[in-house]
C-alpha cells in the first residue's frame, strides 16, 4: 500500500479563530462536518467558508475545554462520526469519562443528544476492559451494522478492538457483539492503535493508526508514527506510514472517503495537533494498493 499527501491546509473559522483539536470528519450537506474533541461546537467546512455548528449545550457555561484551566475533564470528546443509512450524521463520544459518554444525531441543523452510559457499559463488558479504559475513536458502517473501534493502549496490554452494533434498534438499547481485536504492529517499539476508520468496498475497512507513547487512555503522549492500515475483518492486509507534513508526524484522527476505485481511494483527513491555539491541519490523501 502507498500513501501520498496531495494537499494540505490549516482550518480557521471565518472569524479567524482556529478549528481546534479536529478529531472526526464526515460528509455533511455540501461540505464536511469536523468535530473538535475539546469543544461543544463542530466546524461546518463548505467551499469558501468554515462556520461553527452547535452540537451540544455548553457545559458549566463553557464551550471549550483545556488542561490549563482545569476543565479538560468536562470535554465531550466526540471522536467518531459516520453517516447512517437514513442520512443522519452520528457522532460518538470516546467513553472514558462521564462527560464523554454521549452521542449526537444530526439531521439538518437539528442535533439530538443521547446518553450512551448504559451502552458503553455493555461495550466495556464485550471488550473485556474496565470502563475507564474505554477510548472509542472510530466508527463506520460494515454491511447493515455499525462497527465501533476502541483505540486501546497496546503498551498496557489493551489492543485495538471493535464491536458491532445493530442499526434496527435505538442505539442506547443496542447489544454489542462481533468483537474483533487487531494487531497493527509497532513503530520504534510503540504499538499502533486505531484513531479512525472508514468502510471501503468488498467489506474492507481502512483505519488510521497512531503510535503514541501515552501513559494511559486519558493523557496525550509523544507520537512516533502514523499509518494507514487496510483490514479484512481482523486481518491486516497491508500497512503504510503516512508521510511527514511540514517535517512533523501527522497524527490523523479523522478520515473520510472522497471517492474510491478498485485499487485505491482519495481521502480527506484531519489532524489533532494537541495544541488548541493552532489551526487543525486537513490533508488530502491518495491511497493505492
Amino acid at each position: 500500500m502507498r500513501v501520498e499527501v496531495t494537499a494540505t491546509r490549516r482550518l480557521t473559522f471565518d472569524d479567524g479563530s482556529p478549528v481546534r483539536a479536529a478529531s472526526a470528519i464526515v460528509s455533511y450537506g455540501d461540505g464536511w462536518l469536523i468535530t473538535q474533541d475539546d469543544s461543544t461546537l463542530g466546524a461546518h467546512w463548505r467551499p469558501g467558508s468554515v462556520l461553527p455548528l452547535r452540537l451540544l449545550d455548553p457545559v458549566e457555561g463553557l464551550d471549550t475545554f483545556a488542561s490549563a484551566d482545569g476543565s479538560k475533564h468536562l470535554k465531550p470528546d466526540l471522536e467518531a462520526a459516520c453517516v447512517l443509512p437514513d442520512g443522519t450524521v452520528l457522532l460518538l463520544g470516546s467513553g472514558s469519562t462521564p462527560a464523554r459518554r454521549r452521542g449526537v444525531r444530526l439531521s439538518g441543523q437539528e442535533a439530538v443528544v443521547e446518553d450512551l452510559t448504559a451502552l458503553l457499559g455493555r461495550v466495556a463488558v464485550a471488550l473485556g476492559v474496565p470502563h475507564d479504559v474505554l477510548n472509542l475513536e472510530g466508527a463506520c458502517l460494515v454491511g447493515d451494522r455499525l462497527r465501533w473501534f476502541h483505540r486501546g493502549l497496546p503498551a498496557a496490554g489493551w489492543p485495538s478492538a471493535s464491536v458491532d452494533l445493530p442499526l434496527d434498534v435505538p442505539l442506547h438499547e443496542a447489544s454489542p457483539d462481533g468483537v474483533l481485536r487487531y494487531d497493527l504492529g509497532t513503530v520504534a517499539g510503540v504499538g499502533l492503535a486505531v484513531t479512525d476508520a472508514v468502510a471501503l468496498g468488498d467489506g474492507l475497512v481502512l483505519v488510521s493508526a497512531a503510535a503514541e507513547d501515552s501513559p494511559n487512555t486519558y493523557d496525550d503522549g509523544p507520537v512516533v508514527a502514523c499509518a494507514l492500515v487496510l483490514l479484512d475483518g481482523d486481518r491486516v492486509l497491508d500497512r503504510a506510514q503516512v508521510p511527514l507534513v511540514d517535517d512533523r508526524i501527522a497524527k490523523i484522527e479523522g478520515l473520510a472517503v472522497v471517492d474510491e476505485t478498485g485499487s485505491g481511494a482519495r481521502l480527506v483527513a484531519t489532524i489533532d495537533a494537541d495544541d488548541h491555539t493552532s489551526p487543525s491541519p486537513v490533508l488530502e490523501l491518495s491511497v493505492g494498493w
